[in-house]
């Protein structure tokens, strides 16, 4: 019975080796425990908060594909001919009920399987994850091309290839899970591997740590061809010590900083409808403070991201350093690695 938290993993920076140890695409979505007991179908995310109301087509779907008493992990995402599209999938998460079932049918969502926790009157928690994967793969039909069991593999060299190969359709990376492991709600039991690299960025403002005594995060930006500076994400996650070192870095950018800057123009309207600006009110961050300071845009940072997504940092960048030697316009979009989309038809069929 719900609720059921779900087996976490903690991150490496290679693809572990091992006897009886298997892997997987990491799907980038929303992750989702799916109960099943005759017609009720109801669908839990990762901290608990029902998400069936949001995906009605899911739960229509889930009837059909799985046997009347169930208990599925996976991974609720968005597919489209480019690739998985996690901006979308966020969209579906709209209070009014017209707007969901407009968009069940406009930008239908998709179910990808990954463990099998209960079937029938059996607990199958204790049992290894080998003898999970392969009940759940009995289980589902390739008829439902919105519902699909994630690939698998044993081979290490296989992984490395996905590893690669999938991040231009918007993977986060790779799973590997040891095959005896049994099923440990919470428990940081597998390990992931996700796409990290760099990209020196426009350091054009800055956001006020929530103790008011430092700098939370750096404001970064990106030049287009047509020379204009997009919003592409922060470096955050500084040190107490550091957040206040940063403040007296900052400070001379800080000096008529708005009277040329590139997003003033955002600042004075204090509202942004489109583009990527720095701000904005977002139901997605709630009552958060998302108030700015410019700075003026002549310093370079080198932040590690993992992936690129619609033009902007998928996750929050890491500051390395500063780079006094770059000239900030050569910040530009075209340094940012570019992988082309892996092909999704196998999966998804005419989804994809």
């Amino acid at each position: 019975m719900p609720p059921v938290k779900p087996m976490l993993a903690k991150s490496v920076r290679d693809v572990p080796r091992g006897p009886g140890v298997l892997y997987e695409p990491k799907w980038d979505g929303f992750r989702c425990i799916v109960f099943r007991d005759g017609d009720e179908v109801e669908l839990g995310s990762r901290n608990d908060r029902p998400l069936t109301r949001y995906f009605p087509e899911l739960v229509e779907l889930l009837r059909a594909a799985l046997p009347p008493r169930c208990v599925v992990d996976g991974e609720i995402v968005v597919v489209t001919g480019a690739g998985l599209d996690f901006d979308t999938l966020q969209n579906r998460l709209h209070p009014a009920a017209s707007r969901v079932q407009k968009l069940a049918v406009e930008t239908p969502a998709s179910f990808v399987a990954f463990d099998l926790l209960a079937l029938g009157d059996r607990d199958l928690t204790e049992e290894p994850f080998a003898e999970r994967r392969r009940l759940l793969a009995s289980l589902l039909s390739d008829a439902l091309s919105q519902i699909v069991l994630t690939p698998v593999t044993d081979d290490p060299a296989v992984a490395e290839d996905w590893f690669t190969r999938f991040e231009g359709a918007g993977f986060d990376g790779v799973m590997a899970k040891p095959g005896d492991q049994p099923y440990e709600q919470d428990k940081r039991v597998m390990w992931k591997v996700k796409h990290e690299r760099t990209a020196d960025c426009v350091v054009a403002g800055f956001r006020w740590h929530k103790d008011g005594e430092g700098v939370g995060s750096l404001l970064l930006g990106l030049y287009d061809d047509n020379g204009r500076l997009h919003h592409v994400g922060v470096a955050s996650s500084f040190t107490a010590a550091r957040r206040r070192e940063l403040v007296d870095e900052l400070a001379p950018l800080r000096e008529n900083a708005m009277a040329e800057h590139p997003w003033r123009a955002w600042a004075e309207e204090h509202a942004q409808v489109g583009g990527r600006m720095p701000g904005g009110v977002s139901r997605w961050t709630g009552k958060k403070d998302l108030s700015w300071e410019p700075l003026r845009a002549e310093w370079v940072a080198e932040v590690r991201y993992e992936h690129v997504l619609a033009g902007r940092f998928r996750h929050g960048g890491r500051l390395v350093r500063f780079r006094p030697d770059r000239d900030p316009k050569s910040c530009t979009y075209a340094q940012l690695e570019e992988v082309a989309p892996a092909e999704l038809t196998a999966l998804f069929g005419s989804a994809g």
